[in-house]
């Protein structure tokens, strides 16, 4: 759907001692990290999206939005639209310069450094907008990440208008379908990796083989049964894929092996 169709050819390499020798000493030279990373409350400190609402929308009615949401009486769209309606008048130049106040987790250049080393993908799926991760990524000289997210326009009678496009009806904890981002860039031979923290990565999570997760997303997973390994910011995560490197083998997540299967075949 959203990635680029890769011909593959018929022919395939000759396998030479050499590639013997070199995978004998990598066994992993042949497989493919696909890092995939939520953006508020993991790229960054705070929930960027839910802290610009609190900062230019009565706080109470913020409240009554997010907890509908939370209690799954409307969708992150539904939520997002209503957060919209419910802001007066927007002045842009503090608009932007809150934006601009917002930090990002400190280990974060660090973690990007290390995934360029090891050439492992990065693709940032946010269920905000890219009003703001413009921005952020900018100020952090990070704009060379490619991202996902829903759109916001500021207008210039300072309303906020959103729109969704990679909006699924199937995708209800995200108004921003991860898991089709997921689908879409990543392959049967890969072994996908997702790190996040809240509601809006539960349904994408059930897609990959190795979970990183912290806050509700982890409390989602402990209820759910589902493998995940818990982290306080990208230093741990470091740490759990240089062991996952180590190992001579490793084992996908059956039950995201399914999914992902299920999906490459609705195609």
């Amino acid at each position: 759907m959203l990635s680029q169709q890769i011909s593959n050819k018929n022919r395939k390499p000759s396998y030479h001692f050499r590639d013997f020798i070199l995978n004998s000493i990598n066994p992993l030279a042949e497989k493919q990290f696909k890092i995939f990373i939520d953006f508020d409350g993991t790229i960054t400190k705070n929930d960027v999206g839910e802290e610009i609402f609190r900062k230019f929308v009565d706080e109470k009615v913020v409240s009554i939005i997010v907890d509908d949401l939370l209690t799954d009486k409307i969708s992150s769209r539904e939520c997002w639209e209503a957060l919209c309606l419910a802001a007066s008048a927007i002045d842009k130049t503090e608009f932007d310069k809150f934006i601009l106040s917002q930090q990002i987790e400190p280990t974060l250049h660090r973690f990007i450094e290390y995934c360029s080393k090891n050439n492992f993908p990065v693709f940032i799926l946010s269920d905000g907008f890219d009003y703001y991760i413009d921005r952020i990524f900018s100020k952090e000289n990070l704009i060379h990440l490619p991202y996902y997210s829903n759109k916001l326009q500021l207008t210039d009678d300072g309303i906020l208008i959103p729109s969704f496009p990679y909006f699924s009806a199937e995708c209800r904890s995200s108004s921003n379908c991860k898991q089709n981002h997921i689908i879409a860039n990543s392959s049967e031979e890969d072994y996908t990796v997702y790190i996040g923290d809240g509601s809006s990565d539960i349904d994408a999570v059930q897609y990959v083989d190795f979970i990183f997760a912290k806050d509700s997303l982890l409390r989602f997973c402990e209820i759910n049964r589902i493998t995940f390994s818990p982290f306080r910011d990208f230093d741990d995560v470091i740490v759990k894929l240089d062991g996952l490197l180590s190992k001579k083998r490793l084992k996908k997540r059956h039950q995201a092996e399914l999914k992902r299967r299920e999906a490459y075949l609705a195609e």
